[in-house]
């Protein structure tokens, strides 16, 4: 698995068109706190129980037509659900899969906050809330 920063990732979204761009937060983050401007939706984990998407690799699957040399982006709030998520897939067969350092929302400050450290919001790429 690559690791690129929030800005190194949009340079290669933006090189790499046919990458399929997924965010893998829970379905209340990705509409409520904002995500990536074409990041396509497919939660990890979700829910009450915070269980582990069962469909999450087959999603994917078909988003990428299974082609396993499509390049897969993955990006949550931290950086560390998108590794499990991107195993996932490696361990499914995807070949070029690529986690987004830091997130959406970053590190925790001193202060325990997130957004102000790195991120893709703080790098100030483009995104939207829902």
């Amino acid at each position: 698995m690559k690791h690129l920063t929030p800005c190194e990732t949009h340079t290669f979204l933006e090189q790499r068109p046919e990458a399929l761009f997924v965010d893998c937060r829970s379905t209340i983050e990705y509409y409520f706190v904002g995500h990536p401007l074409g990041a396509i939706h497919i939660a990890w984990n979700d829910g009450e129980d915070w269980e582990v998407n069962p469909d999450f690799v087959a999603e994917v699957k078909r988003l990428t037509d299974s082609d396993p040399q499509r390049p897969v982006v993955i990006i949550c709030r931290s950086g560390r659900r998108s590794i499990e998520a991107g195993e996932a897939l490696e361990a499914a067969g995807f070949k070029d899969v690529i986690n987004v350092l830091y997130g959406f929302e970053g590190e925790r400050d001193e202060h325990m906050h997130r957004n102000t450290l790195n991120g893709w919001r703080v790098d100030g790429l483009p995104w939207e809330q829902s």
